[in-house]
């Protein structure tokens, strides 16, 4: 089975259906190879990055994401749309004490819109199983030595809910602009292998 699960029984399900609409003129393959196209294009880890900044200089928008990521993201223009389900995304916030990193253990189950295509190491089975077992392992890998007494919290990300980390603001950072704070802003914080 390959990571993207092209070989799913789900995705024979879809390449079915998507063949019957077709056939009955219900869907036209080039229309939603645009559509696709569109999105795949707007999917950048700068929407990400814009999300994090915002919640570092907006205290209400910060509280916003976390308490519910789905209903503040409009506030900066984006949204967990795009597909024919619309995923439920949880922010998770860095603190002094705890750092998150994300994961999806049966596959590669990732917020795309706001990190755009996954890293292949996120899909790797090597990341999806030790980084459960060994997190703190797996960061130093990434070159993320943490305090001994940071907890860690690993987040099993699924068909349903999507994880993003929000980062701690770094410090020094408090005289930049909004638009200068999210270049700070790396697609490892937003998973958690970076601190961000």
């Amino acid at each position: 089975m390959s990571d993207d699960h092209d070989d799913s029984p789900i995705a024979a399900r879809v390449r079915e259906l998507e063949a019957i609409l077709e056939e009955k003129g219900l869907l036209d393959a080039t229309e939603l190879d645009r559509a696709l196209e569109a999105f795949a294009h707007k999917a950048t880890p700068a929407n990400g990055f814009r999300v994090v900044a915002r919640s570092w200089v907006d205290e209400e928008f910060k509280a916003r994401l976390l308490e519910n990521a789905n209903e503040a993201l409009p506030a900066v223009g984006l949204s967990m749309g795009g597909g024919l389900q619309v995923q439920r995304l949880r922010v998770v916030e860095n603190t002094e004490k705890v750092h998150n990193v994300v994961v999806c253990t049966l596959c590669s189950c990732y917020p795309i819109a706001l990190l755009g295509p996954s890293p292949t190491w996120y899909k790797s089975p090597a990341y999806r199983s030790k980084v459960v077992s060994h997190p703190r392992e797996v960061l130093a890998q990434f070159g993320l030595e943490l305090p001994a007494d940071t907890e860690i919290r690993v987040w099993d990300a699924n068909a349903e809910s999507r994880y993003m980390v929000l980062p701690r603001r770094p410090g020094g950072t408090e005289q930049l602009s909004e638009e200068e704070l999210a270049t700070k802003v790396t697609r490892n914080g937003l998973i958690g292998t970076a601190a961000v």
